[in-house]
């Protein structure tokens, strides 16, 4: 198992005091709010150079004013970005221009009450949480590979617990839509993206890439699910909640880590059942078929095929 000196009670910036990221360009998706703010934050703290992509450009903006005000002077743009249109993730991948070394696929949707749609018929969760990030990440590959080390981190969630990809029905054709479910599926799905990269990439382009479930925090993504219901001991502060990102995205502990899922600045263990505290991964978000089934999935729709 894979251990840092973080845990439970750490935060972002806690996690890369002392790291220098000067000459670093990263990318937060969803960095208009709740964690993703924090992560950009302390990213362009420790030098890096943060691109926030975001669907709402103008809390974008408003956000760069807020991490200027609070860091000094940091580098930091705003680029559109909606993950659900993969017209518009289409867009954004072709006009990047030069090396990437981080990318934090962090954007989701949760729980959305009723079966929506979203690209190529994708069940709105999957094709907003996965597909638009798969999407994103093959389209940034070159620059990814030309930056040499680089950094892929995978927002997941506790709630892959509840599912694993329905490969046979991913879409809720048959099965009965059931919005938990489906969320569940989807992080399910972002943590296989890690696993695929890592087996697919990392030899080939010097990629790494690592899954983390951040742990329950309040933000506007548990809009849809009556606000935190999570025991109050487990639940975490945004500084808190965006830590095991930062540490996956700039530790020089993690380096040479890849295909793995963290919580709460360490490895996960695995569960083989889901335990009540919702604490592990399941051994179907870490499996290397599943992530090139996934990944076959994936590819048949951004490659149009």
């Amino acid at each position: 198992m894979f251990t840092t000196p973080f845990g439970f009670q750490s935060t972002a910036a806690q996690v890369l005091e002392g790291v220098d990221l000067a000459g670093k360009r990263a990318i937060v998706t969803g960095a208009s709010s709740g964690i993703g703010v924090e992560t950009a934050r302390a990213l362009a703290r420790a030098g890096a150079e943060v691109t926030l992509a975001v669907r709402d450009v103008e809390s974008g903006h408003r956000v760069v004013a807020q991490i200027r005000q609070a860091i000094g002077d940091g580098q930091l743009q705003v680029r559109p970005l909606d993950l659900s249109d993969l017209n518009t993730v289409r867009e954004f991948t072709d006009s990047w221009m030069g090396p990437l070394h981080i990318l934090v696929n962090n954007a989701g949707i949760m729980a959305t009450p009723t079966l929506v749609r979203g690209a190529d018929g994708w069940e709105g969760q999957m094709a907003t949480n996965f597909l638009g990030h798969f999407a994103l990440t093959m389209g940034l590959k070159d620059s990814l590979a030309d930056a040499g080390n680089a950094r892929v981190v995978c927002l997941s969630s506790s709630a892959h617990l509840l599912a694993p990809v329905i490969f046979d029905d991913p879409h809720f054709n048959f099965v009965q839509y059931d919005p938990l479910v489906a969320y569940g599926q989807s992080k399910t799905a972002c943590a296989l993206l890690a696993v695929g990269i890592t087996h697919l990439w990392r030899g080939k382009y010097g990629i790494n890439a690592n899954a983390v479930n951040p742990g329950a925090i309040a933000t506007n993504l548990q809009k849809h699910t009556g606000g935190l219901k999570t025991p109050e001991s487990r639940r975490k502060t945004v500084e808190q909640g965006a830590a095991t990102t930062t540490l996956l995205a700039g530790s020089p502990l993690l380096s040479e880590t890849s295909g793995l899922y963290f919580e709460d600045g360490n490895e996960a263990p695995p569960v083989l059942a889901r335990p009540d505290d919702f604490r592990g991964v399941a051994p179907y978000a870490l499996d290397a078929g599943n992530a090139e089934r996934l990944w076959r999935l994936g590819s048949s729709v951004v490659s149009g095929g």
